[in-house]
């Protein structure tokens, strides 16, 4: 018998039961185990996503036609890293931890702009590398991501690469964002007030008189730059184009789903309100003193806040004197502006941005669909202003944000470059008689 084996000692047998079958279950057990565990990888790390050309949505005008053609990037297939590239959380996550791999240095100088209620609003001014291809002078004014500054790696790399390709770069820092700037009235930056980077676009309007403008926004700056442009159509003036990449286009559509732990938004609701605190803490001095708005009760209910929304509700309202959370939220979002905007509109969003849920994006495949200055670009994968390049592990430096972003202002110029004299002061996307009858 295999299974048997007795041996005598001593007078009595011993009988040793040997069970060839235990081996081959615990090996199976750890078969499942590794199948279990790379199972789970492969769906974390939506490995089996297919890679893909952003869904671009777009009427089909001459100028439309010339940017896609002058900016094939737009599409062509956007491939991420192999390994983790299809997670719009490591997307995210490593956007905000790594910033950027072989973050560049840019060497800017810092200005400061007072503003009438008392405040100071500050950007960091970047000269070009070199001439711009067309020749002409043009300075990219771009507005930071919630409680980012020119610091931010992000930032720093997209300002790299800019200056690289001959544009000057004005880039706002949030009022209260810079730890080493102190706050000179009892107001912060909001979700979309617009005076301080109003402020910024009308000195290097003033200091540039020649030169012209390209307004780049991120997330939150996304929505203030495009609330600046259809506030007023004198602040499109001198403006080529605007690019906005990954906004939420209506704060009050996207508190609702901020609250559910659908692709973990409640805990990056989470993650943020604590950042948020943090920054408005460092400049309590200036925003709980005796002549400020603000009470001791709101100063607690800052400290047991666990959510933007409650924030928002305690502080961040009361800046401007909004009587309610809706109504900060409905005057301080872009939606009721952006229909106001002429020049030519670049809309990015990723389809797996954990912050922004799937049903905001209506608004600017709508808005695309029904006016011709707009395109806008759904990546697959991207995650919040992720969007790295690479075959398998390490990241190129450069995002393919960045590459489109200045691909498309390159074209923009270079459309104005070479425009008929009848477009020169009239809308970019109206073309002239002879272009119709083509």
């Amino acid at each position: 018998n295999n299974c048997t084996m007795a041996t005598q000692d001593s007078g009595y047998y011993d009988y040793t039961i040997v069970a060839p079958e235990m081996p081959a279950m615990f090996d199976g057990m750890k078969l499942a185990a590794v199948a279990t565990v790379l199972y789970v990888i492969v769906r974390c790390l939506n490995l089996k996503s297919p890679t893909a050309a952003p869904d671009v949505t777009y009427q089909d005008t001459p100028l439309n036609r010339f940017l896609l053609k002058s900016c094939p990037i737009l599409t062509k297939e956007y491939i991420p890293p192999l390994l983790w590239g299809k997670s719009g959380h490591l997307q995210t996550a490593l956007y905000g931890k790594m910033g950027r791999v072989s973050c560049p240095h840019p060497i800017g100088l810092r200005k400061y702009l007072p503003m009438q209620d008392g405040a100071t609003a500050t950007f960091d001014l970047f000269e070009p590398m070199g001439d711009h291809r067309t020749g002409d002078d043009v300075t990219m004014v771009i507005c930071p991501g919630i409680g980012n500054h020119s610091e931010k790696h992000y930032i720093r790399t997209f300002v790299g690469h800019s200056q690289k390709e001959g544009y000057r770069c004005a880039v706002l820092n949030h009022l209260g964002a810079l730890p080493n700037i102190e706050l000179t009235s009892p107001r912060m930056f909001t979700y979309g007030c617009t005076w301080e980077f109003a402020s910024m676009v009308g000195y290097i309007k003033k200091m540039f008189p020649h030169t012209h403008l390209i307004v780049v926004g991120f997330s939150l700056g996304g929505n203030i730059v495009c609330k600046f442009l259809g506030e007023n159509r004198t602040n499109q003036e001198r403006v080529l184009c605007c690019v906005s990449v990954c906004q939420g286009y209506s704060a009050l559509r996207a508190q609702e789903t901020f609250l559910q732990w659908d692709q973990c938004r409640r805990f990056y609701n989470f993650l943020m309100a604590d950042n948020m605190k943090k920054i408005i803490l460092s400049h309590r001095g200036s925003l709980f003193g005796s002549a400020t708005k603000m009470e001791d009760a709101d100063l607690s209910r800052l400290y047991t806040a666990t959510s933007l929304m409650q924030i928002d509700e305690t502080i961040m309202r009361k800046f401007h004197g909004h009587n309610s959370l809706k109504e900060y939220y409905e005057k301080e979002s872009c939606v009721h502006y952006i229909h106001n905007v002429d020049v030519p509109l670049l809309l990015v969003n990723s389809a797996d941005d954990p912050l922004v849920h799937g049903s905001l994006l209506t608004i600017p495949r709508t808005l695309a669909e029904k006016k011709q200055n707009v395109i806008f670009a759904l990546t697959l994968h991207g995650g919040h202003l992720g969007f790295f390049e690479g075959a398998v592990l390490v990241p190129q430096p450069l995002t393919w944000m960045d590459k489109v972003i200045v691909g498309y202002a390159n074209a923009m110029c270079q459309w104005e470059k070479q425009k008929p004299p009848c477009q020169k002061s009239g809308n970019l996307n109206t073309p002239c008689p002879e272009e119709k009858a083509a």
